[in-house]
């Protein structure tokens, strides 16, 4: 290693450091705002301190296009809740409305009127399919308010909004005002029942939180003057909202799973930092016999509880894996019981903690080795044809590439993961973008960061183009990396970035960069060749 690489390699470990300070003295994670949670708490919480201030984060976040939130179907849940939010405001408080709330609100319905006439698809985030009707609902109802009125402001060109499925929607109320038990994958998207969430008296707050979610909190308590309020439920959105009182994100807290996926991003890498004692003391007192949820309230999950599991084994504290067979299917895991759909990312991660635990421990070979190899290939068989992986937690499949192959390389049988593993690195080579970054919509720090786990952490023969496609990549993130935010990829029920997670995905291909430049200055050789590290 050069002097350079020696310095640069300080400096990895320095803001590694920081990182991990950070994640102690703030709990309960970072997390980007979310306007979709901010704009249900601004309609169901209004008494709630800093109201005025996130009436103004909705007007300041909307786009040119009448919009609110990212690309694509990824408006449509953001900007339904913002419009909702903003005509609910004007018609219980005219009064006390900002500047500019009517016209925002009139091209936030002009913009969904076109996406929902046009039919525009819906990504795959939590509770969309509750989401967009519950609340299209309620914009409709407000319209037809205002057009009674005789407002002006709505009656020029504004009509009801095309109706949604809401086939869905109707089968919950259903269930609830039945008084069925409440499932629990449900409560993180409480607020889309409306009345019937206030005091639900199936639901219990957990640490005050209904579903780690502000938004269904908000809903769950209603009038907080009507008797029998909870303080602590309380006390939880006064602390979602922050020192500054401001918008809030999808989910909070997200302690166990900030520090799983940034502190397995820095182990895989090999940055050379020891977590503090507590850190991983915490991260161990979370798992249960059920695993581990990722915020109080929501189910345990196979995603949060392998990674979890996974990072503890690699930092010395390996913990039997035995609580993420509750979650498997036969074929492949889900996320949590009773799940609609599939993760990729879910399924590699738990390939890394059975893998991991088949090699390195007496009776993993036996018990879990068998089951791994079987994961790892029914992973293969869900690569795209050309050559990526797609999932449903993260809007890019640079992500999800990542992930799998980062799994397949390490524990999938000699002969399982290979091929698959080397078409995921050419499908990265065709992509890369013109200014050396990858990305979804433009080149971003995070998904170039995900290119180069892949390209520099590998130990497969170097395939045609990888070395320059390296150079490249290391250019663009040094160009780019803590110059400016990048969009929000991860999906909850709108994007939003957990920023601490990404960050040590930057810095651990920072660290790649060093640890593996022999790639890029002698083509020839793996660049994993000479690792000696357990992995």
């Amino acid at each position: 290693m050069t002097t350079a690489d020696a310095r640069d390699e300080s400096e990895v470990a320095a803001s590694a450091r920081e990182l991990l300070a950070a994640m102690m003295l703030e709990p309960a994670g970072r997390v980007t705002p979310s306007v979709y949670e901010t704009g249900r708490v601004v309609a169901d919480a209004p008494w709630l301190t800093g109201h005025e201030r996130r009436l103004r984060y909705l007007l300041d976040a909307q786009r040119f296009d009448g919009g609110w939130g990212g690309a694509g179907g990824y408006a449509v849940v953001p900007t339904v809740s913002a419009v909702e939010a903003l005509l609910g405001t004007l018609r219980g408080a005219p009064a006390s409305a900002p500047t500019g709330l009517a016209a925002a609100a009139s091209r936030g319905v002009g913009a969904l009127a076109g996406w929902l006439e046009r039919g525009t698809a819906l990504p795959d985030t939590p509770a969309a399919d509750l989401i967009v009707p519950a609340l299209v609902e309620r914009i409709n109802d407000h319209l037809t308010y205002f057009a009674a009125q005789g407002d002006r402001r709505f009656a020029d060109g504004l009509r009801a909004l095309p109706a949604v499925d809401r086939r869905r929607l109707d089968a919950v109320h259903a269930l609830v005002a039945a008084g069925r038990p409440v499932p629990q994958k449900l409560l993180h998207a409480f607020e889309v029942l409306g009345p019937l969430a206030h005091r639900h008296r199936g639901v219990v707050p957990v640490a005050g939180a209904v579903g780690a979610s502000p938004a269904a909190t908000a809903a769950w308590i209603g009038d907080p003057e009507a008797p029998g309020a909870d303080p602590e439920a309380l006390a939880y959105l006064q602390t979602a909202v922050g020192p500054l009182d401001g918008p809030v994100p999808c989910c909070t807290p997200i302690t166990v799973f900030e520090r799983a996926w940034a502190l397995s991003s820095l182990a895989r890498a090999e940055v050379p930092v020891r977590p503090a004692p507590k850190l991983i003391a915490d991260l161990a007192a979370a798992l249960g016999p059920q695993g581990v949820p990722t915020g109080p309230g929501l189910p345990a999950d196979a995603d949060t509880t392998s990674v979890t599991l996974y990072v503890l084994a690699r930092l010395g504290h390996p913990v039997d894996p035995a609580s993420l067979l509750r979650f498997d299917l036969g074929t492949h895991f889900c996320t949590w019981q009773g799940e609609d759909g599939r993760s990729v990312t879910t399924n590699a991660h738990v390939l890394e903690a059975l893998g991991w635990h088949a090699r390195h421990t007496a009776a993993g070979a036996s018990r879990y080795g068998g089951r791994a190899a079987a994961l790892a290939g029914w992973l293969g068989d869900e690569q795209q044809p050309d050559g990526s992986w797609a999932d449903r937690w993260h809007a890019s499949a640079y992500y999800a590439t990542s992930c799998v192959v980062t799994a397949l390389d390490r524990y999938a049988p000699a002969g399982i993961g290979g091929p698959a593993v080397d078409r995921a690195v050419d499908w990265l080579v065709a992509t890369q973008r013109a200014d050396g970054g990858w990305g979804r919509w433009a080149g971003t720090a995070e998904e170039t960061a995900y290119a180069l786990h892949v390209l520099l952490g590998i130990r497969r023969p170097v395939r045609p183009g990888v070395p320059e496609a390296i150079r490249r990549g290391l250019h663009h993130l040094s160009e780019v990396d803590d110059q400016h935010a990048d969009p929000p990829l991860w999906h909850d029920k709108d994007l939003y970035t957990p920023v601490l997670i990404v960050r040590a995905a930057v810095l651990a291909a920072r660290q790649l960069t060093m640890t593996r430049s022999g790639l890029v200055n002698n083509p020839d050789r793996s660049p994993l060749r000479s690792r000696t590290a357990v992995s």
